[in-house]
Protein backbone atom coordinates (compact mmCIF):
# COMPACT_ATOMS: atom_id res chain seq x y z
CA UNK A 1 0.00 0.00 0.00
CA UNK A 2 1.22 3.52 -0.83
CA UNK A 3 0.25 6.39 1.43
CA UNK A 4 0.51 10.12 0.82
CA UNK A 5 3.69 10.41 2.86
CA UNK A 6 5.49 8.50 0.09
CA UNK A 7 4.80 11.20 -2.51
CA UNK A 8 6.55 14.48 -1.66
CA UNK A 9 6.08 15.66 -5.27
CA UNK A 10 3.85 18.58 -4.35
CA UNK A 11 2.52 20.16 -1.20
CA UNK A 12 -1.08 19.84 -0.07
CA UNK A 13 -0.54 22.47 2.61
CA UNK A 14 -2.61 25.00 0.65
CA UNK A 15 -4.79 24.23 -2.35
CA UNK A 16 -7.61 25.80 -4.34
CA UNK A 17 -10.76 23.70 -4.55
CA UNK A 18 -12.26 22.28 -7.73
CA UNK A 19 -15.20 24.58 -8.53
CA UNK A 20 -17.56 24.21 -11.46
CA UNK A 21 -17.45 27.25 -13.76
CA UNK A 22 -14.56 28.71 -11.77
CA UNK A 23 -11.57 26.30 -11.76
CA UNK A 24 -11.10 26.43 -15.50
CA UNK A 25 -7.74 26.65 -17.25
CA UNK A 26 -7.72 30.44 -17.66
CA UNK A 27 -8.41 31.02 -13.96
CA UNK A 28 -5.79 28.50 -12.91
CA UNK A 29 -3.10 30.14 -15.04
CA UNK A 30 -3.79 33.44 -13.26
CA UNK A 31 -4.02 31.86 -9.81
CA UNK A 32 -0.65 30.22 -10.46
CA UNK A 33 0.85 33.68 -10.98
CA UNK A 34 -0.60 34.84 -7.64
CA UNK A 35 0.55 31.78 -5.66
CA UNK A 36 3.04 29.63 -7.60
CA UNK A 37 3.35 26.77 -5.03
CA UNK A 38 -0.38 26.22 -4.51
CA UNK A 39 -1.92 22.93 -5.57
CA UNK A 40 -4.72 23.71 -8.03
CA UNK A 41 -7.59 21.48 -9.16
CA UNK A 42 -9.54 21.24 -12.37
CA UNK A 43 -13.30 21.42 -12.38
CA UNK A 44 -14.80 17.96 -12.03
CA UNK A 45 -14.54 16.21 -15.39
CA UNK A 46 -16.68 13.12 -16.00
CA UNK A 47 -14.45 10.18 -16.84
CA UNK A 48 -16.51 9.26 -19.91
CA UNK A 49 -15.90 12.78 -21.31
CA UNK A 50 -12.14 12.26 -20.99
CA UNK A 51 -12.30 9.06 -23.00
CA UNK A 52 -14.51 10.55 -25.71
CA UNK A 53 -12.29 13.35 -26.99
CA UNK A 54 -9.66 16.02 -26.50
CA UNK A 55 -10.97 17.28 -23.14
CA UNK A 56 -7.61 16.99 -21.42
CA UNK A 57 -5.70 18.62 -24.25
CA UNK A 58 -7.98 21.65 -23.96
CA UNK A 59 -7.70 21.58 -20.18
CA UNK A 60 -3.95 21.35 -19.71
CA UNK A 61 -1.83 22.58 -22.59
CA UNK A 62 0.31 24.81 -20.39
CA UNK A 63 3.10 24.24 -17.91
CA UNK A 64 1.38 25.38 -14.73
CA UNK A 65 1.78 22.34 -12.51
CA UNK A 66 1.03 21.20 -9.90
CA UNK A 67 -2.57 20.69 -11.04
CA UNK A 68 -4.77 17.83 -9.87
CA UNK A 69 -7.28 16.30 -12.26
CA UNK A 70 -10.61 15.73 -10.54
CA UNK A 71 -12.64 12.93 -12.09
CA UNK A 72 -16.26 11.99 -11.65
CA UNK A 73 -17.72 8.56 -12.27
CA UNK A 74 -18.59 5.23 -10.72
CA UNK A 75 -17.02 2.61 -13.01
CA UNK A 76 -13.52 1.64 -11.80
CA UNK A 77 -12.30 0.62 -15.27
CA UNK A 78 -13.53 3.78 -16.99
CA UNK A 79 -12.12 6.07 -14.31
CA UNK A 80 -8.80 4.23 -14.36
CA UNK A 81 -8.52 4.70 -18.14
CA UNK A 82 -9.30 8.41 -17.79
CA UNK A 83 -6.76 8.71 -14.99
CA UNK A 84 -4.05 7.13 -17.13
CA UNK A 85 -4.78 9.70 -19.81
CA UNK A 86 -4.50 12.36 -17.10
CA UNK A 87 -1.12 11.05 -16.03
CA UNK A 88 0.05 11.05 -19.64
CA UNK A 89 -1.13 14.67 -19.89
CA UNK A 90 1.20 15.45 -16.97
CA UNK A 91 -1.34 16.17 -14.27
CA UNK A 92 0.23 15.92 -10.83
CA UNK A 93 -2.57 14.04 -9.06
CA UNK A 94 -5.83 12.23 -9.67
CA UNK A 95 -8.73 13.17 -7.39
CA UNK A 96 -11.99 11.21 -7.16
CA UNK A 97 -15.09 13.32 -6.57
CA UNK A 98 -17.23 11.88 -3.79
CA UNK A 99 -18.72 15.16 -2.66
CA UNK A 100 -20.69 16.80 -5.48
CA UNK A 101 -24.35 17.21 -4.40
CA UNK A 102 -25.75 17.95 -7.87
CA UNK A 103 -29.01 16.18 -8.70
CA UNK A 104 -27.74 15.27 -12.17
CA UNK A 105 -24.59 13.79 -10.69
CA UNK A 106 -26.64 11.84 -8.15
CA UNK A 107 -28.81 10.43 -10.94
CA UNK A 108 -25.64 9.25 -12.67
CA UNK A 109 -24.71 7.47 -9.41
CA UNK A 110 -21.52 9.32 -8.60
CA UNK A 111 -20.43 12.37 -6.64
CA UNK A 112 -21.58 12.57 -3.00
CA UNK A 113 -23.80 9.49 -3.30
CA UNK A 114 -20.59 7.43 -3.46
CA UNK A 115 -20.09 8.09 0.25
CA UNK A 116 -22.86 5.54 0.82
CA UNK A 117 -20.84 2.97 -1.17
CA UNK A 118 -17.41 2.79 0.48
CA UNK A 119 -16.64 -0.64 -0.99
CA UNK A 120 -17.19 0.67 -4.52
CA UNK A 121 -15.04 3.72 -3.78
CA UNK A 122 -12.31 1.41 -2.49
CA UNK A 123 -12.51 -0.57 -5.75
CA UNK A 124 -12.16 2.67 -7.73
CA UNK A 125 -9.16 3.78 -5.66
CA UNK A 126 -7.48 0.40 -6.15
CA UNK A 127 -8.10 0.59 -9.90
CA UNK A 128 -6.60 4.08 -9.96
CA UNK A 129 -3.56 3.00 -7.98
CA UNK A 130 -2.98 0.16 -10.41
CA UNK A 131 -3.34 2.49 -13.40
CA UNK A 132 -1.16 5.46 -12.43
CA UNK A 133 2.02 6.21 -10.53
CA UNK A 134 0.98 9.72 -9.46
CA UNK A 135 -0.91 10.28 -6.16
CA UNK A 136 -4.58 9.33 -5.94
CA UNK A 137 -6.81 11.28 -3.57
CA UNK A 138 -10.50 11.39 -2.68
CA UNK A 139 -12.69 14.41 -1.92
CA UNK A 140 -15.83 13.91 0.15
CA UNK A 141 -18.20 15.46 2.71
CA UNK A 142 -18.48 14.51 6.38
CA UNK A 143 -21.67 12.59 5.53
CA UNK A 144 -24.61 12.40 3.13
CA UNK A 145 -28.26 12.94 4.11
CA UNK A 146 -29.01 10.88 7.22
CA UNK A 147 -25.66 9.11 7.31
CA UNK A 148 -24.03 9.26 10.75
CA UNK A 149 -21.02 11.60 10.43
CA UNK A 150 -19.12 9.58 13.02
CA UNK A 151 -19.42 5.94 12.00
CA UNK A 152 -20.20 6.71 8.35
CA UNK A 153 -17.17 8.92 7.75
CA UNK A 154 -14.91 6.54 9.67
CA UNK A 155 -16.05 3.62 7.53
CA UNK A 156 -15.53 5.64 4.36
CA UNK A 157 -12.08 6.86 5.43
CA UNK A 158 -10.97 3.36 6.37
CA UNK A 159 -12.07 2.04 2.99
CA UNK A 160 -10.14 4.63 0.99
CA UNK A 161 -7.10 4.38 3.26
CA UNK A 162 -6.95 0.59 3.00
CA UNK A 163 -7.32 0.85 -0.78
CA UNK A 164 -4.20 3.03 -0.89
CA UNK A 165 -5.50 6.60 -1.22
CA UNK A 166 -2.75 9.15 -0.70
CA UNK A 167 -5.00 11.69 1.03
CA UNK A 168 -8.62 12.40 1.92
CA UNK A 169 -9.97 15.91 1.36
CA UNK A 170 -13.03 16.58 3.51
CA UNK A 171 -15.54 19.36 3.00
CA UNK A 172 -16.62 19.86 6.61
CA UNK A 173 -20.37 19.78 5.96
CA UNK A 174 -22.95 17.16 5.24
CA UNK A 175 -24.30 16.95 1.70
CA UNK A 176 -28.09 16.96 1.57
CA UNK A 177 -29.04 15.35 -1.72
CA UNK A 178 -32.76 15.59 -1.04
CA UNK A 179 -34.15 19.08 -0.62
CA UNK A 180 -31.12 21.32 -1.11
CA UNK A 181 -29.60 22.68 -4.31
CA UNK A 182 -25.83 22.55 -4.93
CA UNK A 183 -25.61 26.25 -4.01
CA UNK A 184 -27.52 25.67 -0.77
CA UNK A 185 -25.25 22.74 0.02
CA UNK A 186 -22.36 25.20 0.17
CA UNK A 187 -23.93 27.18 3.00
CA UNK A 188 -26.97 25.63 4.65
CA UNK A 189 -25.56 22.48 6.29
CA UNK A 190 -23.50 23.66 9.26
CA UNK A 191 -19.74 23.40 9.20
CA UNK A 192 -18.19 20.89 11.59
CA UNK A 193 -14.42 21.32 11.64
CA UNK A 194 -14.23 19.32 14.86
CA UNK A 195 -15.44 16.25 13.00
CA UNK A 196 -12.56 16.57 10.56
CA UNK A 197 -10.14 17.04 13.45
CA UNK A 198 -11.40 13.83 15.06
CA UNK A 199 -11.01 12.03 11.73
CA UNK A 200 -7.38 13.12 11.55
CA UNK A 201 -6.80 11.73 15.06
CA UNK A 202 -8.54 8.47 14.22
CA UNK A 203 -6.50 7.94 11.04
CA UNK A 204 -2.97 9.22 11.74
CA UNK A 205 -1.58 7.39 8.68
CA UNK A 206 -4.04 9.02 6.25
CA UNK A 207 -3.24 12.64 5.31
CA UNK A 208 -6.39 14.74 5.75
CA UNK A 209 -7.05 18.09 4.06
CA UNK A 210 -9.91 20.26 5.34
CA UNK A 211 -12.19 22.24 3.03
CA UNK A 212 -15.31 24.34 3.44
CA UNK A 213 -15.99 27.84 4.72
CA UNK A 214 -12.36 28.94 5.04
CA UNK A 215 -12.32 32.65 4.21
CA UNK A 216 -8.98 34.03 5.39
CA UNK A 217 -5.38 33.09 5.99
CA UNK A 218 -6.19 33.15 9.72
CA UNK A 219 -8.92 30.54 9.15
CA UNK A 220 -6.49 28.38 7.21
CA UNK A 221 -3.75 28.69 9.82
CA UNK A 222 -6.17 27.66 12.55
CA UNK A 223 -7.09 24.45 10.77
CA UNK A 224 -3.51 23.66 9.82
CA UNK A 225 -2.87 23.11 13.50
CA UNK A 226 -5.01 19.96 13.14
CA UNK A 227 -4.97 18.97 9.46
CA UNK A 228 -2.29 18.14 6.90
CA UNK A 229 -3.56 20.79 4.53
CA UNK A 230 -6.27 23.34 3.82
CA UNK A 231 -8.33 23.80 0.67
CA UNK A 232 -9.93 27.17 -0.05
CA UNK A 233 -12.70 27.60 -2.61
CA UNK A 234 -15.00 30.50 -3.25
CA UNK A 235 -13.05 32.82 -0.96
CA UNK A 236 -10.43 32.88 -3.74
CA UNK A 237 -13.11 33.78 -6.31
CA UNK A 238 -14.35 36.65 -4.14
CA UNK A 239 -10.87 37.83 -3.18
CA UNK A 240 -8.08 36.43 -5.37
CA UNK A 241 -5.47 38.46 -3.47
CA UNK A 242 -5.95 35.87 -0.74
CA UNK A 243 -3.62 33.77 -2.87
CA UNK A 244 -0.78 36.25 -2.48
CA UNK A 245 -1.29 36.19 1.29
CA UNK A 246 -1.11 32.40 1.18
CA UNK A 247 2.11 32.58 -0.84
CA UNK A 248 3.68 34.68 1.88
CA UNK A 249 2.31 32.97 4.98
CA UNK A 250 2.40 29.31 3.92
CA UNK A 251 5.29 29.19 1.46
CA UNK A 252 7.55 31.99 2.69
CA UNK A 253 7.51 33.93 -0.56
CA UNK A 254 8.66 37.50 0.06
CA UNK A 255 8.08 38.88 -3.41
CA UNK A 256 4.38 38.68 -4.15
CA UNK A 257 2.36 40.50 -6.83
CA UNK A 258 0.62 43.75 -5.98
CA UNK A 259 -3.02 44.21 -6.92
CA UNK A 260 -1.96 46.27 -9.94
CA UNK A 261 0.51 43.60 -11.03
CA UNK A 262 -2.22 40.99 -10.64
CA UNK A 263 -4.50 43.07 -12.86
CA UNK A 264 -1.84 43.54 -15.51
CA UNK A 265 -1.03 39.83 -15.58
CA UNK A 266 -4.70 38.87 -15.77
CA UNK A 267 -5.29 41.26 -18.66
CA UNK A 268 -2.26 39.91 -20.50
CA UNK A 269 -3.54 36.35 -20.13
CA UNK A 270 -6.97 37.41 -21.38
CA UNK A 271 -5.42 39.12 -24.39
CA UNK A 272 -3.60 35.88 -25.23
CA UNK A 273 -6.68 33.70 -24.77
CA UNK A 274 -8.62 32.09 -27.57
CA UNK A 275 -11.07 34.75 -28.87
CA UNK A 276 -13.96 32.51 -27.83
CA UNK A 277 -12.67 32.34 -24.26
CA UNK A 278 -11.44 35.83 -23.41
CA UNK A 279 -14.58 36.72 -21.46
CA UNK A 280 -14.10 33.59 -19.38
CA UNK A 281 -10.46 34.54 -18.87
CA UNK A 282 -11.46 37.99 -17.64
CA UNK A 283 -14.12 36.82 -15.19
CA UNK A 284 -11.74 35.88 -12.32
CA UNK A 285 -10.33 39.42 -12.32
CA UNK A 286 -13.61 40.82 -10.97
CA UNK A 287 -12.56 39.69 -7.50
CA UNK A 288 -9.73 42.24 -7.55
CA UNK A 289 -12.37 44.80 -6.63
CA UNK A 290 -12.74 43.16 -3.23
CA UNK A 291 -12.09 45.66 -0.46
CA UNK A 292 -11.20 48.68 -2.61
CA UNK A 293 -13.00 52.02 -2.33
CA UNK A 294 -14.28 52.14 -5.89
CA UNK A 295 -15.10 48.46 -6.32
CA UNK A 296 -18.21 49.09 -8.39
CA UNK A 297 -16.37 51.43 -10.75
CA UNK A 298 -13.65 48.83 -11.17
CA UNK A 299 -16.09 46.03 -11.98
CA UNK A 300 -18.00 48.25 -14.41
CA UNK A 301 -14.79 49.21 -16.17
CA UNK A 302 -13.67 45.59 -16.33
CA UNK A 303 -16.96 44.68 -17.97
CA UNK A 304 -16.07 47.03 -20.82
CA UNK A 305 -12.81 45.26 -21.59
CA UNK A 306 -12.74 43.62 -25.01
CA UNK A 307 -9.43 41.91 -25.76
CA UNK A 308 -10.66 41.12 -29.27
CA UNK A 309 -10.61 44.87 -29.95
CA UNK A 310 -7.56 45.60 -27.82
CA UNK A 311 -9.64 47.59 -25.33
CA UNK A 312 -8.17 47.98 -21.84
CA UNK A 313 -9.86 49.06 -18.59
CA UNK A 314 -10.80 52.71 -18.32
CA UNK A 315 -8.48 55.03 -16.45
CA UNK A 316 -10.96 55.31 -13.59
CA UNK A 317 -10.62 51.59 -12.86
CA UNK A 318 -6.84 51.83 -12.65
CA UNK A 319 -7.13 54.85 -10.36
CA UNK A 320 -9.54 52.91 -8.16
CA UNK A 321 -6.87 50.27 -7.70
CA UNK A 322 -4.00 52.71 -7.33
CA UNK A 323 -5.90 54.60 -4.62
CA UNK A 324 -6.61 51.45 -2.62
Amino acid sequence: MHLGMDFPRHSRKFSVAPMMRHSHRAARMWWRFLCPPALLYTEMIVAHAVLRGDRLAREFPDTHNPVALQLGGQCPKIIAKAAKMGENAEFAEINLNCGCPSGRVKQADFGAILMTKPKLVADIVRALKDAVSIPVTVKCRIAVDNMDPESGLNEFAQAVRDAGANALIVHARKAWLNGLSPAQNRGVPPLDYNRVRRLRKNFPDLPVVVNGGLQTVADARRELAFADGVMVGRAVVRNPMLLTEAARHFFGQDKIPSRMEALERGLALAMDANPREWRRALAPLAGLGHGIKNARAFRNALAQVNPAQGALPTKSALIALADD
